[in-house]
């Protein structure tokens, strides 16, 4: 990943993703309510997703921008593949 403008902002929702994670992992190990743990696990999912979409962003404003300036179509065919099949992934 080349240097982006969302690097910091991603970064700090990994760390805290990493949080989110070891707290459901203890809720499991201390037989937590089972609906608790799965308000978590849909926090989590949440969280990942909003760094799913500073990723995309990223690629967007950056990647295809540079295919597109290149005036390369083969790079920017390419690069526009990849936009999709990110949005397919983050859509699943």
């Amino acid at each position: 990943m080349e240097a982006k403008q969302n690097k910091a902002a991603i970064l700090k929702r990994l760390a805290r993703l990493e949080g989110q994670v070891r707290g459901v992992t203890r809720m499991v190990d201390e037989d937590r309510y089972c609906v608790d743990v799965l308000v978590q696990t849909a926090a989590v999912r949440s969280a990942l997703r909003a760094v799913e979409r500073l990723v995309i962003e990223d690629h967007a404003k950056h990647c295809m921008e540079e295919a597109i300036l290149s005036g390369d179509r083969d790079e920017q065919r390419e690069k526009f593949r990849e936009l999709v099949a990110l949005l397919e992934k983050a859509r699943d």
